[in-house]
């Protein structure tokens, strides 16, 4: 006995394919609404966005440096300044305010750790006509005395390593400035206690030696 085929149900074909229109409409309509609503918002969140770094840029500025479009020479000067050594020197230095009893109240202190250089030699311009005198071959020369050039405080280098103020204090801002003031003499006070000026000398003469020998000047003295 053949067995019985099943019948087509149309209405449960057409409710199958309306629910499936109705679930595309929906998510379709969700869709719309979704692509509608981050247009809305979109200019706002820009706005805010915009706001906000408005807002870190007044909060967090960047400095403008804008130098004076005139510039004025004050002085043109030239040099002959044989420069035969420099000095790297670290020094240490400790500034302080009402220490003592009261310092953990009223105390202001502070470490620096200064580095700076020494560059020192002998200034050429100062040798005259009658310093120099050629005696049977001889070459003899009166050089000037080394001096010292340049004792700077290298900035970028330098900081405070250490600070303590009293908890009854604000921190005087004129502190570190005088410790770099002091820094830059006892950099070179060290220096000069080294010998800086000797040892100066000493190079130059080498130097000079050594030029005026190529010059055709086989003895050279130095007074």
């Amino acid at each position: 006995m053949d067995k019985e085929k099943p019948k087509f149900n149309l209405v449960t074909f057409l409710l199958v394919v309306l629910l499936i229109t109705v679930i595309g409409s929906v998510i379709f309509f969700a869709l719309t609404i979704n692509n509608v609503i981050n247009a809305a918002v979109s200019p706002i969140r820009n706005v805010n966005q915009s706001i906000s770094t408005q807002v870190s840029k007044l909060l967090n500025p960047t400095p403008t440096v804008i130098p004076d479009p005139v510039t004025i020479i004050r002085e043109v000067q030239s040099l002959a300044r044989l420069e035969t050594i420099q000095y790297t020197v670290e020094k240490v230095i400790t500034a302080e305010i009402n220490q003592g009893v009261f310092g953990p109240l009223f105390g202001d202190r502070l470490l620096f750790v200064a580095r700076g250089y020494v560059i020192a030699g002998v200034d050429l311009s100062e040798i005259a006509t009658e310093d120099m005198r050629l005696e049977n071959g001889v070459l003899y020369v009166a050089l000037p005395d080394a001096e010292v050039f340049v004792a700077a405080l290298n900035n970028d280098d330098s900081f405070v390593y250490d600070r303590t103020t009293g908890i009854l204090r604000k921190s005087d801002q004129d502190l570190e400035t005088n410790a770099r003031q002091v820094a830059e003499g006892e950099i070179m006070k060290a220096a000069l206690e080294d010998g800086i000026l000797a040892q100066a000398q000493q190079n130059a003469e080498v130097y000079l030696e050594r030029l005026f020998n190529t010059l055709g000047y086989q003895r050279v003295v130095f007074e």
